[in-house]
């Protein structure tokens, strides 16, 4: 139990030492905050230092995020598991748990300081963005399936969990294993290669990715407003800075934001618990998003400064604990190639295909960037990509996008695999 403590102390208190180190050195921070967890994440998750658990423990998971504990005792007595197993069940169940709670929290503080009216404006593009993203989704893992329908075992259930999770994310890919019948070990390994590859490819969106598709797309515009430059460049510049974050004279307002969003997240979730289990994130991450809107409508709300760094700090503490959670040493399995190349193709086919689909319908390098992070990485990387492209105005179109996703995945690969099935 210390063990575990220890490590959420360092969930916790790891990113407020990027911030400062970010601040110190300004190479760092140029790199980013988010990046810097990222990496530290994936170097946690693939040191050794975090256990892995045995491959009966794997196989017992199902494509669950974890064991439940009667699940545990029962396969404990029968020595399916060991000991060791345990910790690392327990270990699974503070990081979904931990991921689980930094992200709700975060939306509504990102969202406090948002000038809905500008989002109004610019929302239909994105969702232009939206529909050329599903269609070359589809068309990509509909061709990654019969080129490699003879090397991956069960190539129709993986076509099916990929259209999920390349448009509502690992839940959605979680729960098209259990409608698909999927292989447990089947789905880790698709899980893995997705992290990793996605690890590899959300590098790429917040370093290179906002300069080279805005040479190639059309550049965002601000419809409507008279940019003031030293205003932009000003707030582009707050993106990144945590000055002042802990400030006294900002400390109460800003306790009293957390706070407001806590009722959010306690509100959202009374209204999740109403319906179905498999609606519950979808339906609350949209209570929440609604709410934080509302919210941000209220004057005094809308004006507490430095809201939206501290939603960015959840972030880091998401990104940090998310990125532990990948294991690079399981990708060079020999037997798993052939899966590694679907993946491959799936997501970096689907983005060139999006790519130049966006190119042809005029779509903008900013709503292109974010609608494909809402749909590749959920909506917790929105803010992420937002940042690196200086833009809080794509923030709520992304996320709309994301949630939308969330719910049409589950559909789009239960029917795409069955149909795939027949050939």
């Amino acid at each position: 139990m210390i063990k575990i403590v220890i490590l959420v102390l360092l969930y916790f208190t790891f990113p407020l030492l990027i911030i400062y180190i970010c601040k110190r050195w300004s190479f760092l921070k140029k790199l980013g905050t988010i990046v810097i967890a990222y990496a530290f994440g994936l170097l946690l998750g693939s040191s050794g230092i975090l256990p892995t658990g045995s491959e009966n423990y794997y196989l017992a998971l199902h494509g669950n995020p974890s064991l439940s504990s009667p699940q545990v005792e029962s396969l404990l007595a029968s020595g399916t598991i060991s000991e060791d197993d345990v910790f690392v069940n327990l270990l699974r169940k503070v990081q979904n748990m931990l991921i689980s709670f930094a992200i709700p929290l975060a939306f509504p503080l990102l969202l406090f300081s948002l000038n809905i009216k500008r989002w109004l404006k610019y929302a239909k593009a994105g969702f232009v963005s939206m529909i050329l993203a599903i269609v070359s989704i589809i068309i990509v893992i509909v061709s990654g399936f019969f080129i490699f329908r003879d090397v991956v075992p069960d190539s129709w259930k993986v076509a099916g969990m990929l259209v999920g999770v390349y448009t509502g994310g690992t839940p959605n890919m979680a729960s098209l294993s259990y409608a698909l019948d999927v292989d447990p070990n089947l789905f880790l390994m698709t899980n893995t290669y997705d992290i990793v590859i996605g690890a590899v490819t959300i590098f790429f969106f917040i370093t290179a990715g906002p300069r080279v598709f805005r040479a190639f797309l059309p550049p965002f515009r601000y419809i409507g407003e008279t940019v003031d430059t030293d205003q932009a460049v000003a707030e582009a510049q707050s993106f990144e800075d945590f000055s002042g974050l802990f400030k006294k004279g900002r400390l109460v307002p800003l306790l009293k934001a957390l706070g407001i969003s806590l009722l959010i997240v306690g509100t959202s979730a009374g209204i999740a618990i109403l319906v179905s289990k498999e609606a519950f994130e979808p339906v609350a991450i949209l209570s929440i998003t609604t709410l934080a809107i509302i919210a941000s409508l209220i004057p005094w709300i809308n004006r507490i400064e430095k809201t939206f760094q501290l939603g960015m700090y959840f972030i880091l503490v998401f990104s940090f604990a998310f990125a532990s959670m990948a294991n690079l040493s399981t990708m060079f399995n020999i037997g798993y190639l052939g899966l590694f190349g679907y993946v491959l193709w799936a997501y970096f086919g689907s983005l060139l295909l999006h790519l130049l689909l966006s190119k042809i319908f005029r779509v903008n390098a900013d709503d292109y960037l974010i609608t494909t992070t809402a749909f590749i990485y959920s909506p917790p990387f929105v803010p992420v990509i937002a940042a690196a492209l200086k833009n809080k105005d794509v923030i709520v179109t992304g996320i709309t996008v994301g949630v939308i996703g969330w719910i049409i995945g589950n559909y789009l690969g239960v029917g795409l695999g069955f149909f795939l099935k027949v050939f």
